[in-house]
């Protein structure tokens, strides 16, 4: 059995520690007398394609997000290996937009698995990124271990389902940067109160806790309210986001 993508590397645990929080934007801040006001808008539209079986295994992937980027990919999928090779376009607010490439490879099986990223610079034909994984998943556990910014950073995680039914799971994330030798840990759960409500909550060792309720209204639409403390900060406010998101069925069966 394929072992998939070497994205899917501890995408269970990022997913439950990150997936519908309020991330740390730019956005409008204000202030009245006492209060600090921030206020963000975002529009993103994704537009996607999956051809499968362009050949045995093989799968085309063509995306765009605007206004941000587009890439075309191509995966391979086949027993114990999985490979993709991606070209396309990230908007940077200095020069436009820059070309990227990317190449990534696992092998193993459903399992075990171990994987690479390697990510160039087009223009100047050097390797900017470079991330190794490795995973080991089960019907109760699933843990990895990856060193990412090309090993300037080492990430140890683990997600444990309680309640499949429920969608009820807890993961932990331990993350090392050597350039700063600093070490941060995150833990967090999950719970699907209702079928289309998601309640999600986590800390970590820098002083931040947070919580979010992600529910679908509509068939793919959902609304998330996310909000964040620093409890080492008593003079930072609470961040609250409102988020709205209509998010594609996954045509991909691997």
């Amino acid at each position: 059995m394929s072992p998939g993508l070497f994205f899917g590397i501890g995408k269970k645990a990022r997913d439950l520690l990150y997936k519908d929080y309020a991330q740390q934007q730019q956005p409008l801040q204000l202030r009245y007398q006492s209060f600090d006001w921030s206020f963000d808008f975002s529009c993103q539209s994704v537009y996607g394609v999956t051809v499968e079986e362009v050949l045995p295994g093989l799968d085309t992937v063509f995306g765009v997000t605007i206004p941000d980027s587009s890439k075309a990919e191509l995966q391979y999928f086949r027993d114990y290996v999985g490979f993709s090779v991606g070209v396309g376009l990230k908007a940077n607010p200095d020069t436009g937009f820059n070309p990227i490439a990317n190449i990534s490879g696992i092998v193993g099986s459903s399992l075990v698995s171990l994987g690479a990223d390697i990510g160039i610079d087009i223009p100047t034909r050097t390797l900017n990124q470079f991330s190794a994984g490795f995973s080991l998943n089960s019907a109760f556990l699933v843990a990895s271990l990856t060193l990412s910014d090309s090993f300037d950073s080492v990430n140890a995680s683990l997600y444990h389902p309680l309640n499949p039914t429920a969608r009820t799971a807890v993961a932990a994330e331990l993350e090392h940067r050597f350039s700063e030798d600093a070490t941060t840990l995150t833990v967090g759960a999950q719970h699907a109160l209702f079928p289309y409500t998601m309640v999600k909550a986590r800390m970590n060792t820098d002083g931040k806790v947070g919580a979010a309720l992600s529910q679908e209204v509509w068939r793919r639409f959902y609304v998330s309210i996310a909000g964040e403390m620093d409890l080492k900060d008593s003079r930072n406010l609470p961040r609250i986001g409102l988020s709205m998101a209509l998010k594609p069925y996954n045509n991909s069966s691997h």
